[in-house]
């Protein structure tokens, strides 16, 4: 399977062409998007959208771990970790993408 980075610009081309906007709009448009849904993922919210999938954060807790090398316990930072689920809808459309191929 091949790689495809999906750009800011990316989207701005897709929504220049789809919607109409101007090339400037569309790109503030975007942008604000995605400002949007990354203020709200900051302050712990979830961000779903719909037949798409959601966007959540979760705390992981501090915990012990071990060093592979040394094997002596070494503490873990507690961290924020970004997931996505997939809606069952992008999961079909994917895995009829994948059936063509």
């Amino acid at each position: 399977m091949s790689e495809k980075t999906l750009t800011r610009m990316d989207l701005s081309e897709a929504v220049f062409r789809e919607v109409g906007l101007s090339r400037n709009d569309s790109a503030q448009l975007v942008e604000s998007v995605l400002n949007h849904m990354s203020d709200a993922l900051v302050d712990g919210e979830q961000v779903k959208i719909s037949s798409f999938g959601t966007f959540s954060v979760r705390e992981k807790a501090a915990r012990v771990g071990r060093n592979p090398k040394t094997g002596q316990e070494v503490p873990i930072n507690p961290r924020r970790v970004l997931t996505f689920r997939p809606s069952h809808l992008m999961k079909d459309r994917v895995a009829a993408g994948n059936k063509g191929s």
